[in-house]
C-alpha cells in the first residue's frame, strides 16, 4: 500500500475521516490530523483490520480491534527481533543523548524495565528523560545489544549549509522549471514605496498603518498577462541588508523609487549602494509624475551620476515613470520587471526538499511562534518536519498573503508558516528534513556552533590591522570601504584617493560614500559586505558604536586627509604598525549654555556615559559631525573645580578658544591609550 494519509486511508475503507481518526487514537497510533501521513506497515495493519468485512461499528468492536491491533503488533515485533537475530544485527544507532522512550524502542523493550533498572542503580528518571551513551550502552549490553554513536554528517551538512545556491541538486534538469522573480522595492522617505505597492497590489495598507509608514514586513503575490510576481515589503534597505548580513540571497530584483519632484536623495544613494553589493538589476521607478514641478529629466541625470544610466540615454538601466496615486505606468513597471527576470533565467526545482528564507518571524499570543516564509526550491508540505536557523518544528499551517489556507506551496511563494518551537532569525534558511527528531538535532548543533562562531567571529572580519595576512593567504582580493564625511567634497576626494591605491593583489572598492555621521544602516552595510568604514571628521553613532562591537567591524575616524591614504597603504603592504590608540573614555549632552564675563561660554552639561576628566581632549559633536577639538579650560562641580565628573552627574564645562557651543551638542571625552603590542 505505500504511505498513505489518513483522509486518503478513510476513504478506501470507507469511513469518515472523523471515525478513522477516533480508531487511531485509541489504538495509541500517532497523528496530528486526517492530513497526517501513516507509514507502510502502519497502513497496511490498519487496512487489513478496518477492511470491508471488519469495519468498525461500535465500542465491542473497537476493543476487539484493539486486542487484535496488539497482537499484530506483538508479532511484528518479535519478527523484527527475528530477522535481526538472524542476520546477526545487534548494534543500534544512538545519538550523543537519548530519551529512555527511544532506546525502549530500539531495544524493543518496555520503557518501564529500564526505568526500574536505573532506578535500582539509583539513577531516577523519567520516560522523556534523556540519558548519556554511557547509560544507554550498559543497559543495551544487558540485552545483547551493542551501542554505535550516531554519524552527525547529515546533520552537520544541514548546519554548514548556509546559502541557497551552494545546494545542489541531483535531480535531472527536466525537472526545473521558471519561478516568479522576488522583488524588494527601495528609495527615499515619502518617496512613495508603499503607495506605489498599494497601487500595485491594489490594497490599501498606507490607510492602516500609523503615519503611511511601513510598520510590517511582508510578502505579497501579484499576477500580470498570466504571470506572477513577488514583491517583499521592507521598510527600507536596512531589513534587507540584515538579511544579506545572514547569508541569505532573497532579491532577485531591485526596484528603486524616486520621487520626479524631489530627485535622488541621501537614501536613494543608500539603496543604490545596498543594491549594487548584493549584485542584483536595479529598475528605477520614477514616481510623481502627476506632480506640476516634476522633472523625470532631472532624476536621470542624478541617477547617472551614480552610474545607473537609463535606456534612452544608451545606458542599461530600465527608468519607468510611474504614478502611485493615478495609477499611471503601473502595468509598464510590471512588464519591465517581468522582461528584466526573463534575462535573468530564474529556475527552481519543485520535485525536490522545500528550502526557503524567512522574511520575518514574531511571536503571536494566539498562534504561537510565525514566520513568513519564501519558498526559494522544492515544494513545502504541510506535516514536513522542518528547521529554521536554531528553531525546528512541523508545519502546522500554511496561509498566503491573502488569507487562505494552502496545502503545498512552491519556489517563490509567499507564506506564514506555523508550527516551529522558536522564533526564528530573519534571513534564517528554512530547511525541510526527514522527521522531526533530526530537526531537533539539528537546531541544538547550530546553537552550539553559534556560540563557537561566536568566538571566531573577531578574526573572520576584515581590519586593517589584520589586512596584510589576509591579502598573503589569498582571503582577500577586495578591500570594501564605506565613506562617511563632514562634507561631499571631502567624500569625493576620498573615494578617488583610494580608489588609486589597487594593486594586482587586492583592489581596494569603495562600496558606499555619503556625507553625516556613521549610522547603524552603515555597520550593518559593513558586515553585509565584510567592508572597513573610514569615518571623516564625522563620530559613529552610539548605536551604531555598539553594533560595530557586536558585528566587530572595523572603524576609523580621521581629521586629516593624508593620513587615511597612509595607514590604507600601509595595512596594504603589512607595514601599518599603530602604537597609539584614541579612546573615547566619556559623553557628555549640552543642557543649557551661559555667558559668564571675563571667561565666555560656559556649558551646563550632563554625562551621559563613562566619565569627563580634566586632562582628556574634547571633542564637541553637532548633527555627527565633529565642529571642534581641543582642550578643557575648566570642569566644575557647582562652585568647585574637579579632575572628572562620572556618569549620571551634571558639571560645568568651558573650552579653551571655543564660544560657539549649543544645546544639544555632544562632548567626548578623549584619551590616547599605547597598543600593547
Amino acid at each position: 500500500m505505500g504511505k498513505i494519509r489518513v483522509y486518503e486511508l478513510a476513504k478506501k475503507l470507507g469511513v469518515s475521516s472523523k471515525k478513522l481518526i477516533e480508531v487511531l487514537e485509541d489504538l495509541n497510533v500517532e497523528i496530528r490530523n486526517h492530513m497526517s501521513t501513516l507509514d507502510d506497515e502502519t497502513a497496511e495493519l490498519i487496512y487489513e483490520m478496518l477492511s470491508e468485512e471488519k469495519k468498525v461499528r461500535n465500542k465491542d468492536d473497537i476493543k476487539k480491534t484493539k486486542e487484535y491491533y496488539k497482537t499484530q503488533e506483538e508479532i511484528r515485533v518479535e519478527n523484527k527481533i527475528k530477522d535481526k537475530n538472524k542476520k546477526g544485527d545487534k548494534r543500534i544507532i544512538i545519538p550523543d543523548k537519548i530519551s529512555i522512550k527511544d532506546l525502549g524502542e530500539k531495544i524493543n523493550i518496555e520503557p518501564s524495565k529500564i526505568i526500574k533498572e536505573l532506578f535500582e542503580e539509583g539513577i531516577i528518571a523519567t520516560i522523556n528523560q534523556q540519558i548519556s551513551k554511557k547509560d544507554a550502552s550498559r543497559i543495551a549490553k544487558k540485552y545483547g545489544f551493542e551501542i554505535v554513536l550516531q554519524d552527525d554528517k547529515e546533520i552537520d551538512n544541514t548546519i554548514d549549509t548556509i546559502d541557497i545556491n551552494d545546494i545542489e541538486d541531483q535531480e535531472q534538469e527536466e525537472n526545473f522549471v521558471n519561478r516568479p522573480p522576488i522583488v524588494t522595492v527601495m528609495g527615499h522617505v515619502d518617496h512613495g514605496k508603499t503607495s506605489l505597492l498599494d497601487a500595485i497590489r491594489k490594497a490599501n495598507v498606507t490607510a492602516s498603518e500609523a503615519g503611511g509608514i511601513t510598520q510590517h514586513i511582508g510578502a505579497y503575490q501579484v499576477t500580470i498577462n498570466g504571470k506572477k510576481i513577488v514583491f517583499l515589503d521592507t521598510p527600507g534597505h536596512e531589513a534587507f541588508t540584515e538579511m544579506r548580513a545572514r547569508g541569505a540571497k532573497v532579491t532577485d530584483v531591485a526596484v528603486l523609487v524616486v520621487a520626479a519632484d524631489d530627485g535622488v536623495m541621501p537614501q536613494t544613494i543608500e539603496a543604490i549602494n545596498h543594491a549594487k553589493a548584493a549584485n542584483i538589476p536595479i529598475i528605477v521607478a520614477i514616481n510623481k509624475i502627476d506632480k506640476p514641478n516634476a522633472n523625470p529629466d532631472r532624476v536621470k541625470q542624478q541617477l547617472s551620476e551614480y552610474g545607473l544610466i537609463p535606456e534612452d540615454w544608451g545606458g542599461d538601466t530600465v527608468c519607468v515613470p510611474v504614478s502611485a496615486i493615478n495609477k499611471k505606468g503601473i502595468n509598464t513597471l510590471l512588464e519591465m520587471i517581468l522582461l528584466v527576470a526573463e534575462m535573468c533565467e530564474l529556475k527552481a526545482n519543485p520535485k525536490t526538499n522545500a528550502v526557503g528564507t524567512i522574511i520575518e518571524a514574531e511571536l503571536d499570543k494566539g498562534r504561537g511562534p510565525v514566520a513568513t516564509v519564501i519558498v526559494q526550491k522544492g515544494t513545502l508540505y504541510i506535516g514536513d518536519a522542518i528547521v529554521a536557523g536554531t528553531a525546528y518544528g512541523r508545519v502546522r499551517a500554511m496561509i498566503d498573503d491573502k488569507g487562505k489556507r494552502l496545502k503545498e506551496a512552491g519556489p517563490s511563494v509567499p507564506v506564514e508558516v506555523l508550527g516551529l518551537s522558536d522564533v526564528p532569525n530573519a534571513g534564517d534558511l528554512l530547511y525541510t528534513v526527514k522527521d522531526e527528531k533530526l530537526a531537533r538535532q539539528i537546531a541544538e548543533k547550530r546553537k552550539e556552533k553559534q556560540k563557537e562562531s561566536e568566538l571566531k567571529q573577531a578574526n573572520q572580519k576584515v581590519t586593517l590591522d589584520k589586512l596584510f595576512q589576509k591579502i598573503q593567504k589569498g582571503e582577500v582580493k577586495e578591500l570594501n570601504i564605506i565613506i562617511k564625511g563632514d562634507v561631499q567634497g571631502s567624500v569625493e576626494a576620498l573615494i578617488r584617493a583610494l580608489e588609486k591605491l589597487s594593486y594586482d593583489k587586492v583592489k581596494v572598492k569603495v562600496i558606499h560614500g555619503a556625507v553625516g555621521s556613521v549610522t547603524e544602516s552603515d555597520v550593518l552595510l559593513a558586515s553585509a559586505s565584510n567592508a572597513i568604514i573610514i569615518g571623516f571628521n564625522v563620530r559613529p553613532e552610539p548605536n551604531a558604536k555598539k553594533i560595530a562591537e557586536k558585528e566587530k567591524v572595523d572603524i576609523r575616524t580621521y581629521r586629516v586627509i593624508y593620513n587615511v591614504i597612509d595607514d590604507i597603504e600601509l595595512a596594504m603592504k603589512g607595514m601599518l604598525e599603530p602604537s597609539f590608540r584614541e579612546a573615547v573614555i566619556g559623553r557628555a549632552e549640552v543642557r543649557a549654555t551661559f555667558k559668564v564675563p571675563g571667561v565666555g561660554i560656559v556649558a551646563g552639561c550632563y554625562v551621559l556615559e563613562g566619565q569627563i576628566t580634566r586632562n582628556s581632549l574634547i571633542r564637541v559633536i553637532r548633527d555627527g559631525i565633529i565642529v571642534y577639538e581641543g582642550k578643557l579650560d575648566s570642569l566644575k562641580r557647582f562652585k568647585d573645580d574637579v579632575k572628572e565628573v562620572n556618569e549620571g552627574y551634571e558639571c560645568g564645562i568651558g573650552l579653551e578658544k571655543f564660544n560657539d557651543i549649543k544645546e544639544g551638542d555632544i562632548l567626548e571625552a578623549v584619551i590616547t591609550e599605547k597598543v600593547t603590542k
